[in-house]
């Protein structure tokens, strides 16, 4: 189940993009009988680069995408976009989940399965080939993008900053 909402974020005047990944209907039994209760998995971003996950639990769905959405925009992180692709390839785990999430050409469009497809559209790519391996459950294959997204870094920005190092130990 994939679902849009724009908010409004009070860091930057973009909107906020959010897609609900996963919703799981939890029965919990007890003396009284089974109470149920929501878990709903949710990936926020300002279709801009920056990307957040998060996940709630609720006796009500709104409920617990609300929770799941307030932990989404804390955990956010900026992840480098060049030419709506990724800068490079990265490969990542969680879990019981492999992903791996390679740069396209332009025109390719986003190659992806429902989980890692709402993650490249509020992350803001537009040209992206994914492939997952072994578990297929949504919310770990989010955690898995989620962790290389992290690990990812902008080469350009790396050597300068490099260049920039070794120019000041020489002054030094």
């Amino acid at each position: 189940m994939v679902s849009t909402h724009k908010s409004t974020n009070n860091k930057s005047a973009l909107p906020i993009l959010e897609r609900t990944v996963k919703v799981s209907r939890v029965a919990k039994v007890i003396k009284g009988g089974r109470t149920l209760r929501f878990a709903v998995t949710v990936v926020v971003g300002n279709g801009n680069g920056e990307i957040g996950i998060g996940s709630g639990k609720s006796a009500n769905v709104p409920d617990a995408v609300k929770k799941a959405v307030s932990k989404a925009k804390k955990t956010m992180i900026s992840v480098p976009v060049i030419n709506d692709t990724l800068p490079h390839e990265v490969k990542s785990k969680f879990c019981g989940s492999v992903v791996l999430l390679k740069p396209a050409p332009e025109g390719t469009g986003i190659k992806a399965g429902a989980s890692l497809r709402a993650i490249a559209e509020v992350l803001g790519i537009k040209n992206i080939v994914t492939k997952v391996w072994r578990s297929t459950n949504p919310s770990n294959v989010v955690k898995a993008a989620y962790k290389g997204l992290e690990s990812m870094i902008d080469v350009e920005a790396e050597m300068k900053e490099r260049s920039n190092k070794k120019t000041t130990k020489e002054i030094n």
